[in-house]
């Protein structure tokens, strides 16, 4: 196991007041929900690296806006530990995700949601409403948190 924590990227996507959440857990296993994104590859900007991800995940273009927030998670037992850097972003095209399938399988659910349909729903990390239906022009930490399944 790598000793450094892994990083990724993540999309706060809003559309007509709602926020763009994705269930990330293969056969439905979980009720969490979180911003669509994933692991940043070497090679590639960390705005690239989301473009592909959130692409893979939903088949969504976006353009990528700045950074909003800076969220750690670990697992205490395995010893994994994650940063996510989190951009907003606007859609480029329709919000249509309907006709999409993941080609890795992780991303099984997509939803829109206002923030107290998201408030109503188990997500991660905590700080999500707060930074998707806030003031824009300002970057959040999340401190680490363990993680949740």
């Amino acid at each position: 196991m790598s000793k450094s924590p892994r990083l990724a990227v993540r999309a706060v996507i809003l559309h007509q007041g709602r926020l763009l959440i994705v269930n990330a857990f293969p056969g439905q296993t979980s009720d969490l929900w979180c911003a669509p994104g994933g692991g940043a590859e070497r090679g590639a900007s960390l705005t690239d690296n989301l473009a592909r991800e959130v692409a893979e995940e939903t088949g969504l273009s976006l353009r990528i806006g700045a950074p909003c927030l800076v969220n750690e998670f670990h697992d205490p037992e395995t010893g994994f530990h994650q940063v996510d850097v989190y951009f907003r972003a606007t859609l480029i095209g329709s919000p249509r995700i309907a006709d999409h399938t993941d080609p890795e399988g992780v991303v099984n659910r997509w939803l829109w949601v206002t923030e107290p349909e998201l408030r109503a729903l188990r997500f991660k990390p905590d700080s999500l409403p707060d930074v998707a239906f806030g003031p824009e022009g300002r970057i959040l930490y999340d401190p680490l948190e363990v993680i949740v399944r």
